[in-house]
């Protein structure tokens, strides 16, 4: 056993993650293999389990990684997981692979972002795509795909379905978020799109799903539509914070129609730029 810290920080923290994915602490003994009691005396403050006990408790609880260093501070142990930059030596085999990625999705856009939508690495479409209907030159950096769509002065006036894309987006940012996990940047982050105009707190509110299989996101421009959707893809198995957190984002046409418009952008903006 570690020493006693002197408040119960890490019993308030796992009755906390108890409490958000909704399990009794014999549905957590029956997974993690640590006895119902044991787990009510680290809650109760009595006791602080070792550092593999506790963190087959954060393993039933599907705690992000992030948040187990949390855990294991509070225990009063070294945090366990790299917090390294997504561009660290350690992670240089991911970020090749996610370039490699995003490369052979050419000629249609594909990013990279952290946890909270902002853009950390993009293939050459993608810039050349969002360049066809704004300066994206005069977008402050990191560049946040959620402002970038709920902008006034962003994409939004050529987001054809733009209030129901809208409304689909603020229900991501929850549903998408690491372990489920909405933290107080996550909350700022929803409280900015929320103060756009004409965007409406209830959007916040799940809506039942329509007849297609995703809801495409449809751009016009000289009156032209362009509908697209998108597929997310993640780090399996990470094992450090960076990798975790990142998502790759690609966008794919709907239909047949907008592979032909596609092109014709995409050849007009690379003769403009």
């Amino acid at each position: 056993m570690n020493k006693l810290p002197k408040t119960n920080e890490l019993g308030d923290l796992l009755k906390q993650w108890r409490g958000v994915r909704g399990r009794s602490q014999l549905d957590i003994s029956l997974d993690s293999g640590v006895s119902q009691r044991q787990i009510s005396f680290i809650e109760s403050g009595r006791s602080v389990p070792g550092r593999s006990t506790l963190m087959g408790i954060a393993q039933a609880l599907d705690v992000p990684l992030r948040e187990r260093n949390a855990l294991l501070l509070a225990a009063g142990y070294a945090p366990l997981y790299s917090d390294a930059a997504w561009t660290s030596d350690e992670m240089k085999s991911v970020s090749k692979a996610l370039k490699r990625m995003i490369a052979q999705h050419e000629p249609y856009p594909a990013m990279v972002m952290d946890r909270y939508w902002n853009v950390l690495l993009t293939n050459e479409a993608a810039p050349r795509f969002f360049n066809s209907f704004i300066d994206m030159s005069r977008r402050p950096s990191p560049r946040n795909m959620l402002h970038l769509m709920f902008d006034p002065k962003g994409m939004r006036p050529f987001i054809a379905n733009w209030e129901a894309l809208a409304k689909t987006l603020i229900q991501r940012v929850h549903r998408e978020a690491v372990g489920q996990v909405v933290d107080q940047k996550t909350r700022d982050l929803v409280a900015d799109l929320l103060a756009y105009p004409d965007v409406s707190p209830d959007w916040r509110t799940f809506e039942a799903p329509g007849a297609l299989p995703m809801i495409p996101i449809s751009f016009i421009k000289d009156g032209a539509v362009m509908n697209y959707f998108s597929l997310v893809t993640t780090v399996g198995t990470p094992q450090t914070i960076a990798a975790q957190e990142l998502r790759v984002e690609c966008m794919y046409p709907a239909d047949d129609e907008p592979e032909v418009l596609h092109a014709r952008r995409m050849a007009a903006a690379s003769t403009q730029h």
